[in-house]
């Protein structure tokens, strides 16, 4: 009897633990609401629409187009179209009001002569390309917008679109949630972290062997349409170490050069200590880009 009432005891001691467990990991780290992915037949894939996250202490949104922004409004006066791939997106890691897009957004409306509300809208998703971030653009539209910025790094001259499967394959680019905190906690960091089990890169790998046909599209349309254009060439942290472009990334100065596209480099303001990792900007580095976007972003809403 005292043998049964000791095991009663330690599996309630334990069930306990568990759920306290669980409950920190949802509620304070945000397990079990990480941002979710679909697949799309134009452009490979895309977080999910209308998200809202909190996950590793930081809040996400995806609005109703999936860009990571505030909804898209009618009321809305001046609209700048931002493009890129996991930099200018900033990932779970990065808060929403750090992200370069939203502080330029809320200080042109803080600041604002030009009447009528400014959006700056983030529309990137990891590893994507110029040929996906046009390939949105021909679903959606432009949405009016003032000025087109693309954000890319050097290995974009060659990352074209595969439409290899990556959702529910990539730990990165998941469909659905976990169940349990516990669980995805020890499926997806533990167990390969203690038990060295293969982790999966967390993006997909770049293939293409040709110069990637969106810059082209993007400098056609923009020219048809007559829409103000730059793109900024961020570097990676060997990149900037270094203090030279690889070779990729001097074909896409080449490119910018040849059709005469305005770019900014990277290469000229950034600084290590805005990186948190080999090619990510952390809150710091999300911020110095937002005052190197800013003067050109302020010249177009002048002219217009």
């Amino acid at each position: 009897m005292k043998l049964t009432k000791r095991i009663y005891k330690g599996c309630c001691i334990f069930l306990i633990f568990v759920v306290a467990i669980e409950i920190y990991l949802r509620y304070y780290w945000g397990f079990c609401d990480t941002v979710l992915t679909e697949e799309n037949e134009r452009y490979e894939y895309i977080a999910q629409p209308n998200q809202e996250r909190f996950r590793f202490r930081k809040h996400i949104r995806y609005n109703e187009f999936s860009m990571r922004s505030r909804p898209v409004e009618k009321t809305d006066g001046h609209r700048v179209l931002v493009f890129g791939d996991s930099v200018i997106n900033g990932g779970v890691l990065t808060d929403q009001d750090s992200l370069a897009t939203m502080i330029i957004e809320n200080t042109l409306n803080k600041y604002n002569s030009w009447g009528g509300v400014i959006r700056i809208l983030n529309i990137s998703y990891g590893s994507w390309g110029p040929d996906n971030c046009f390939a949105f653009m021909q679903e959606y539209g432009d949405f009016d917008a003032g000025l087109i910025i693309l954000i890319i790094s050097s290995h974009d001259a060659y990352d074209t679109m595969t439409f290899e499967k990556v959702i529910d394959i990539l730990p990165s680019y998941p469909s659905k949630q976990y169940s349990f905190a516990c669980y995805e906690l020890w499926d997806r960091y533990l167990l390969p972290r203690f038990f060295h089990k293969r982790q999966e890169s967390k993006e997909p790998i770049i293939k293409g062997n040709v110069f990637n046909p969106g810059f082209k599209s993007f400098h056609d349309y923009v020219k048809e349409k007559n829409i103000p254009f730059f793109i900024y060439l961020h570097p990676t942290l060997s990149e900037l170490i270094a203090g030279k472009y690889e070779i990729q990334g001097e074909e896409i100065v080449r490119f910018c050069s040849d059709h005469h596209i305005l770019l900014l480099q990277g290469l000229e303001h950034e600084d290590v200590l805005d990186f948190r990792d080999k090619i990510h900007l952390n809150e710091r580095g999300q911020r110095r880009l937002a005052e190197i976007l800013l003067p050109e972003i302020e010249k177009s809403l002048s002219v217009n």
